[in-house]
């Protein structure tokens, strides 16, 4: 399905796109530049442009493979069936996953890029745009990032975790000394690429939403079980791209981490949590 240099051209696209559509707008937006798609959700020009370059280079590297773009959904919401439709193949992208930090001037952004086929993440990439740092994974086929590639390790610290504020305010609040003492530092870097890149790095261990847009997930879960570990849903069904967006996500490089979080989150009540029917 894809080649290797296919994967090469699609890497390329990535960096081609941050380098002509994100970097030159970076700390560089008027305020016409910004813009709410809702209370509390903005996008930018630089979203905007991003996702169609990059709809337009990989509709040329797998010509008919449609693409879903966290854009292009926002105006077509049925676009998300297309990853739910057995046996065939689309792309998820998130442009510039991130966009907060990127409107505010903080160095925290990415793309993110993943192919699935029959409704499972086959190959995904994800670029730190600031640090150009770029992960790459393929089913079956391994994890890199920056060229090396990653095998999990063994868990021999307190875990290190990306969770949401209001998640970190419950556990510190609920856990008991002895339960705490198994979590080190939590916070977050409100950019999921940016946080399977560092799971990926071993500087943290598992992190946690409660929501789960596929163009943010698809690909680091796929980069999680090609490290070793994996992703599952707060009910401790495997994560996937086509599962409801309320259904919950924990991820690690380590499936021992991965147990291990989602024990301790087992042991508070978290309401904003809880499955929706």
């Amino acid at each position: 399905m894809l080649t290797d240099g296919d994967s090469l051209r699609v890497a390329e696209l990535i960096r081609e796109t941050a380098a002509a559509e994100l970097l030159p707008r970076f700390r560089n937006l008027a305020k016409s530049d910004i813009r709410q798609k809702r209370p509390g959700d903005i996008v930018t020009v630089a979203d905007e442009a991003a996702e169609q370059r990059l709809a337009t280079g990989l509709a040329k590297i797998l010509p008919g493979v449609p693409v879903v773009g966290e854009e292009a959904v926002e105006k077509d919401p049925g676009l998300l069936e297309l990853i739910a439709r057995q046996g065939e193949t689309c792309w998820i992208v998130d442009p510039l996953d991130g966009t907060a930090n990127f409107a505010a001037g903080r160095d925290r952004f990415a793309i993110i890029v993943c192919l699935v086929h029959d409704t499972m993440p086959v190959a995904g990439w994800i670029l730190d745009v600031p640090r150009n740092h770029l992960a790459e994974a393929h089913r079956d086929g391994g994890v890199t990032l920056d060229g090396v590639a990653i095998a999990a390790r063994a868990l021999d610290r307190p875990l290190i975790g990306y969770v949401g504020y209001r998640v970190i305010k419950e556990f510190d609040r609920q856990l008991g000394q002895e339960q705490r003492a198994k979590l080190g530092r939590l916070s977050t870097l409100s950019c999921a690429g940016l946080e399977y890149i560092e799971l990926l790095s071993g500087r943290a261990d598992f992190n946690l939403y409660r929501m789960t847009k596929p163009w943010d997930h698809a690909a680091g879960s796929l980069m999680m079980r090609e490290a070793g570990g994996g992703s599952v849903q707060f009910n401790g069904s495997p994560y996937a791209p086509t599962q409801g967006l309320a259904a919950g996500l924990i991820s690690s490089t380590s499936n021992e981490a991965l147990d291990e979080a989602r024990a301790l989150l087992e042991a508070v009540q978290l309401p904003l949590l809880a499955p929706k029917p």
